[in-house]
């Protein structure tokens, strides 16, 4: 079943690129941005990552971090990270375990390309699905983060 707006995210702890690993609950008290996406350092995951890069800034000064997850290992999270100068976590989900119970759905042959905001009490703000629009997932999370600021 799909996580919706409204629903409470699923915890989950993931190995993150950066060492160590990372737990969703850990980030309660700040909003979170989790963005699934197929494949590192494919054209389409590229664009996304380094737009989230390029607006990190943005995203902090509204109190949200931002973790991406895709179901490739750690040292494949660790080359793309280290290419593209990604300073955020980059999450293993090697099986795709928390990738299904979000519910992110598969778009066509690949794994989907799912954006969820989550507000400082772990509730889901947003979910943005949209696979060929790599680049519109930065732009609804940050127009999420903005009303929620308000």
């Amino acid at each position: 079943m799909a996580i919706g707006v409204g629903d409470q995210a699923p915890d989950f702890e993931l190995p993150s690129s950066q060492g160590g690993t990372v737990r969703l609950q850990d980030l309660r008290g700040q909003a979170v941005v989790v963005f699934f996406y197929p494949k590192d350092d494919t054209p389409g995951c590229t664009a996304e990552a380094c737009g989230f890069r390029d607006n990190l800034t943005q995203f902090q000064t509204l109190g949200a971090a931002v973790v991406g997850i895709s179901g490739d290992n750690l040292e494949s999270h660790q080359r793309f990270a280290v290419k593209h100068n990604l300073t955020f976590p980059l999450l293993a989900d090697v099986g795709n375990g928390v990738r299904k119970r979000f519910g992110v759905p598969p778009a066509m042959f690949l794994p989907g390309r799912v954006t969820y905001v989550i507000d400082p009490e772990g509730v889901v703000r947003l979910v943005f699905n949209a696979l060929l629009n790599a680049k519109a997932h930065v732009q609804q999370a940050r127009a999420c983060l903005e009303q929620l600021a308000r």
